[in-house]
């Protein structure tokens, strides 16, 4: 997000517009998402032009002057990418987008008729025909005799100045935008970028927009859209996964609350998840995943929990269980990898349950708990031992007994359930040596190409806790500062808590906390390659760097959350109030075994000064 430091006055001399008619509409888009619209039309715009106007979320408070200015998307008509799902461009993705995130703050998306960046409909499809021959998007409007760029943004400045809304934050890439509203008189107080929406198809077009008019756009060759085999669904890279997380975000904090209430994922969440193909991240493309590596995932990760950190927690282990599946021998994959849906299944390793010989397989027992993922999940993974040998059993949950014991002060939300057999038969193609399942010559090795199939499964299992705490920090400073510039009446005075040198300094401080635990992340996420370990995993002193530094990323997220709340007031203490949920959410974070600082710091100073660890597991 970029700060724009000055605010153009308001201009007179603008045409006065009148909103025209208002109406509700209710809006679903293909992947499920809905929400309501005011849209609204109006009367003496200069161009003379349809131009619509829908008002989202609480537009009204936000209109009022409430902490942040509406939020505003200026989004030009493109009937190819919005109505027919062109992958040329990323319009049709971007209006998606700014619904959600405008409905979750409430301000404005102003729908310009202005197709092909305005030169018409007929006229871009003949600049694509040029495209095809090798011209950018912009060189192609300019050989066809129109400018690179035809649309004015007067109409836009009526609408906004029709509602009042003369200062607003801005969702855009585009800075012609910013510039010609300032210049019209709208007061630009941010510019907040879209994600980034990059595919084969509109590489080039994306690359010419940052390139050719200066678009806030990070492109890189691994960002780029892989196509998955055919018949199956487009894979996207690293920056399009997490750009689909972050649209996720303004939905995940608004139901927040009910998340923590429900102690389970909404059917909402859930259906935005798996249409965000969160689930498919890890698991690779023999079975219909996208086959992306530990750097994307731990982002992801990190990105959802800017949401909601049970929702991060759980559909973290959820992607990491259907990867687990993947290690399995071809029938067992090809029975849970039917009927087309990523398989969601919960695991679980403590307490070790029992397994005892049986014709044609195993009788299990044992009471497991802390299955995350359960409430959502159709199998369950159960680590049970025979003889000594650690093994694990597949079982529908169908079979199993659903112990409702997830009462906890924090990430309530994950449903994390006990799970209970007696005697439960499992078939024998079911139950697996753990160490040869886990193994870099795991079946599913000899199955799929992805090299994160051989990788150590602790690597992935270590960092969901610490990108959890992580995304949490992150979002509880976002929360902090605005507290701190929120304006109080008091005694007919307006104040506000940033206007103190304590606060002031505290703000500092947990800033600087978020910002060491950024960088532990990353120096963590630099051991990793792209895909993920090799097979035989880190070496020793790596390992130990890479828990340190996850440990060490965590502890400074947790430190930052609680100055937060510490100086946000009394009020952050309602169960109303995401500061204080994230407060309890990373507490149980870090009781985490994963995270557990005095083995690590134990077994780290073992590793960095080259001695052997003495857990085998670290």
């Amino acid at each position: 997000m970029t700060a724009i430091a000055h605010s153009a006055p308001h201009f007179s001399a603008l045409p006065a517009a009148a909103v025209r008619s208002r109406v509700s509409v209710p809006l679903r888009f293909a992947d499920g998402y809905g929400t309501s619209a005011d849209v609204m039309t109006f009367h003496g715009l200069v161009d003379g032009r349809e131009h619509l106007l829908l008002a989202l979320g609480d537009w009204e408070q936000a209109l009022l002057g409430g902490v942040t200015a509406p939020l505003v998307r200026p989004h030009s008509e493109c009937m190819t990418g919005d109505v027919f799902g062109s992958e040329r461009c990323d319009c049709g993705p971007q209006l998606r987008e700014a619904v959600e995130r405008i409905a979750a703050t409430g301000g404005f998306l102003l729908y310009l008729r202005q197709e092909g960046r305005g030169i018409g409909l007929y006229s871009k499809l003949d600049a694509y025909a040029l495209q095809d021959q090798g011209l950018d998007t912009y060189d192609a409007n300019l050989a066809l005799g129109h400018g690179e760029d035809e649309r004015d943004y007067t109409a836009a400045a009526q609408m906004l100045n029709a509602l009042g809304a003369t200062s607003v934050r801005l969702l855009s890439n585009n800075p012609d935008k910013a510039a010609q509203l300032a210049a019209l008189g709208i007061a630009i107080s941010e510019m907040i970028p879209t994600a980034v929406h990059l595919s084969e198809s509109n590489s080039r077009y994306l690359a010419a927009k940052r390139d050719r008019t200066g678009h806030t756009l990070e492109l890189g060759q691994a960002a780029v859209v892989r196509t998955a085999p055919a018949g199956s669904r487009h894979t996207p890279g690293h920056v399009g996964m997490l750009g689909r997380v972050e649209a996720l975000v303004p939905g995940l904090r608004a139901r927040a609350e009910e998340t923590e209430r429900q102690r389970r994922l909404p059917e909402e969440t859930m259906r935005e998840l798996r249409a965000a193909g969160i689930f498919h991240l890890l698991a690779p493309a023999g079975v219909g995943g996208y086959g992306l590596g530990a750097q994307t995932y731990g982002e992801a990760i990190r990105g959802l929990a800017r949401g909601c950190a049970s929702t991060a927690w759980t559909a973290g282990h959820l992607a990491e269980h259907a990867w687990m599946l993947a290690h399995w021998p071809r029938k067992v994959q090809d029975e849970v990898f039917a009927g087309g849906l990523m398989p969601l299944a919960a695991a679980t390793s403590a307490p070790l349950g029992s397994a005892r010989k049986a014709p044609g397989g195993y009788a299990i027992s044992g009471h497991w708990s802390f299955a995350s993922g359960i409430m959502h999940s159709e199998w369950a993974l159960l680590a049970v031992q025979r003889e000594g040998v650690r093994l694990q059993a597949l079982v529908p949950l169908a079979d199993l007994e659903l112990v409702d014991a997830w009462h906890t002060d924090g990430l309530r939300g994950t449903g994390s359930n006990d799970l209970r057999a007696d005697s439960l038969f499992v078939p024998a193609d079911r139950v697996m040596d753990w160490t040869v399942l886990s193994g870099p010559g795991n079946p599913g090795a000899r199955l799929h190409p992805e090299p994160l199939i051989s990788a150590p499964m602790s690597t992935l299992l270590n960092l969901v806790a610490p990108a959890t705490a992580l995304g949490s920090a992150e979002y509880a400073l976002e929360l902090f500062r605005d507290q701190l510039l929120r304006q109080k009446e008091k005694n007919g005075i307006r104040t506000r808590q940033a206007d103190y040198v304590p606060a002031q300094t505290r703000y500092a401080k947990a800033s600087g906390l978020v910002a060491t635990a950024q960088l532990h992340w990353q120096a963590a996420l630099s051991l990793l390659g792209a895909e993920g370990p090799a097979a035989s995993g880190l070496a020793a002193r790596e390992r130990a760097s890479f828990r340190l530094s996850l440990a060490l990323s965590a502890e400074a997220a947790q430190e930052a959350v609680r100055l937060a709340v510490a100086g946000s007031g009394g009020s952050v203490h309602r169960l109303s109030h995401p500061l204080q949920r994230i407060q309890r959410d990373v507490s149980v974070l870090l009781s985490h075994p994963t995270l557990g600082i005095d083995p690590i710091l134990e077994q780290a100073g073992r590793g960095l000064l080259g001695m052997e660890f003495t857990t085998p597991s670290f």
